[in-house]
């Protein structure tokens, strides 16, 4: 049952950062048309494009950068949670002057 949840969370960690693959175009994406839709509303051209593409690069940065720290705290958690069980099963109490 341990494997079968370890295996879990290791997929859901890969499939979190595999998102960043769609997220990071997307917000560039929304970005440029939401300021070229401003832009035609205000006759301002390219002006808001610009800003609003920056905002999605930004954007897609931001997520980038909350995933893969998001995935690191995550992996951290598994290796801790590995080397406790590692000890407890080998009845090690952090001795080493054995």
């Amino acid at each position: 049952m341990k494997v079968k949840k370890k295996h879990f969370r290791q997929a859901r960690s890969w499939l979190d950062v595999s998102i960043v693959g769609i997220q990071f175009p997307v917000a560039i994406l929304i970005g440029y048309f939401w300021g070229k839709w401003m832009d035609g509303m205000f006759g301002t051209w390219p002006w808001l494009t610009g800003v609003f593409f920056l905002f999605g690069v930004v954007a897609g940065f931001v997520n980038l950068f909350r995933i893969t720290a998001q995935a690191a705290r995550s992996e951290e958690r598994e290796a801790r949670a590995a080397a406790e069980a590692e000890r407890e099963n080998h009845g090690d109490d952090g001795d080493v002057s054995r």
